[in-house]
């Protein structure tokens, strides 16, 4: 039980921190202006990195314990594909951000404008692969737990 619980936490954390970074911090970062808001980005990069990546990592290794010792197919898929986040940012995303990051990036440039912009849809592709993942966690936990007819982790006992 513990494994899914912390599969489904971490989930949760990684999608609300993506839903907060596009509806909240990207617009308000564009609507300063692109050097500024550049100059914002690569701060929060780096310390969005360094909250996402041990989500990713416990999360799918989390999903991955719970089929492993249940067995249920459901945990696998999702643990895999909450580690694809990984090779998504690898290929789609990181590019953009190594490029955003450069000193040598004129802040006034229409590149530079370009490049903040393409970030926002990238991150709403992850955005909207992880709250699949991440409402499909307790459907696979409370699903588990009704086969075998045991209460779930989401389910509280009545005292």
């Amino acid at each position: 039980m513990i494994p899914e619980m912390v599969a489904i936490l971490a989930s949760g954390v990684f999608f609300g921190a993506a839903v907060y970074i596009n509806l909240v911090e990207q617009p308000a970062r564009i609507s300063c202006g692109m050097p500024l808001a550049i100059t914002e980005w690569r701060s929060s990069y780096k310390r969005g990195t360094l909250m996402q990546v041990p989500l990713v990592l416990v999360g799918s290794a989390s999903a991955l314990f719970a089929w492993w010792f249940h067995g249920n197919a459901a945990w696998l898929i999702g643990g895999l594909l909450f580690s694809l986040v990984v090779p998504f940012t690898l290929v789609v995303i990181l590019p953009t951000n190594k490029r955003l990051e450069s000193q040598e990036l004129d802040l006034h440039s229409e590149e530079a404008g370009r490049l903040l912009w393409r970030v926002g849809p990238a991150s709403c592709d992850s955005q909207h692969a992880q709250r699949n993942r991440f409402l499909g966690f307790p459907f696979y936990s409370q699903r588990q737990a009704l086969k075998k007819n045991r209460p779930s982790p989401i389910q509280t006992k009545d005292r």
